[in-house]
């Protein structure tokens, strides 16, 4: 089991090297003052950014992408010979843009999750046991909200999604790293269970009009991932979500009819899952097409693809891009799931967790295809 996750999930959004980012433009985080990145932001936030606005903000997301690269090697030294698997990624555009537009009083040089590293585990308890040494960890990073404030596994979201994040403040002493003392950083605890379901819901909305995650679109397509985030809560980890009141059977029968009126797993179960080659090379940006389709962009140097990244979303053409790093192929796309359209660990555990809350109703949904000889 050891190996298996880690296979799964390790691999790394942006994870380029410090001197490479200290040798393109936009990488220095003194390069503009807080009131021009907040600035920025607005003008991002009111729909009219310039050229320079655009630049101030692709250079405040590059200067993130250092504090990433040295915090996540922390957080693999401390994973090391354990099954918990770490991965990081730098806020895409679309995403801080969308942000700002749901909190309007959210000042962009204050926005706590531009970089995110996320700790994938194998259950509930190595996750609280992993959290708990961390945070008595020596180093300077300063821990900044009270440790049960984003706990969203003891007091889900009404959405059902579950998981616990910490804000760190990024200081250190050396040379190169006190320019970047001072920018904030998300740092996600999730278990396998909590992701699958996280990844399914971020499937749904890249595919169809609707974002549960956001609370937005088809009021069904939400209620489906409330259900289903309570089924997988009870089933595999003994805990409740956002339905604890109901009865296992009706909390199944609630999710059948839901489910039986949008379809959503029959839509999960469909989707085309084919891996395309990647090559040797360890950057690779993904793009999902509003139409669905998954184009690679394949690079040798970290600092190439950060450049066409930032190519690609001035584009503007919709597409859902992403650039991240991983040791295979292999890695990449089971890491990232959700631009692959693979929901199959979701699914499973639906099919489990039904079956097990209420025999008699949760018939299964997910059958494996049998191998023609």
């Amino acid at each position: 089991m050891m190996t298996s996750i880690k296979s799964q999930y390790n691999a790394q959004v942006t994870d380029i090297t410090a001197l490479e980012y200290f040798e393109m433009a936009f990488a220095d985080p003194t390069a503009y003052s807080k009131g021009q990145i907040n600035r920025a932001g607005k003008a991002v936030r009111a729909g009219n950014p310039d050229n320079e606005s655009l630049s101030i903000i692709d250079n405040w997301r590059a200067s993130h992408a250092y504090i990433l690269n040295t915090f996540q090697a922390t957080l693999r030294n401390r994973t090391r010979r354990t099954d918990v698997a770490v991965a990081q990624r730098l806020k895409r555009m679309r995403t801080i843009v969308s942000k700002l537009h749901r909190q309007p009083k959210m000042e962009l040089a204050r926005m706590d999750d531009v970089a995110g590293c996320r700790l994938i585990f194998p259950d509930y308890d190595s996750l609280v046991s992993f959290r708990r040494e961390f945070h008595r960890a020596r180093f300077g990073h300063t821990l900044k909200n009270d440790i049960s404030k984003y706990d969203y596994i003891e007091h889900p979201k009404s959405d059902g999604y579950r998981g616990v994040h910490d804000i760190y403040e990024y200081n250190v002493k050396s040379k190169h790293g006190t320019a970047y003392n001072g920018l904030l950083m998300e740092l996600q605890y999730r278990t396998v269970y909590q992701h699958a379901w996280a990844t399914s819901v971020e499937i749904i909305g890249m595919i169809t009009e609707n974002q549960p995650k956001f609370h937005a679109g088809d009021q069904r397509h939400i209620e489906f991932f409330r259900l289903a985030s309570e089924i997988i809560s009870r089933a595999f980890e003994k805990k409740k979500s956002c339905y604890p009141d109901l009865k296992d059977a009706e909390l199944v029968r609630k999710f059948r009819r839901v489910d039986n009126d949008v379809h959503i797993l029959r839509m999960l179960k469909g989707l085309n899952t084919s891996t395309k080659r990647m090559g040797p090379r360890k950057n690779v940006i993904l793009s999902f097409s509003v139409e669905g389709k998954l184009d690679l962009f394949t690079y040798a140097k970290g600092s190439d693809a950060l450049r066409k990244y930032f190519q690609l979303e001035k584009m503007h053409t919709g597409a859902d891009v992403v650039l991240v790093k991983g040791d295979t192929g292999k890695d990449i796309r089971l890491a990232y799931k959700n631009y692959f359209s693979d929901p199959d660990d979701f699914v499973r555990y639906i099919d489990r967790g039904c079956r097990k809350l209420a025999p008699k109703i949760g018939k299964p949904i997910h059958k494996k295809k049998k191998r023609k000889k």
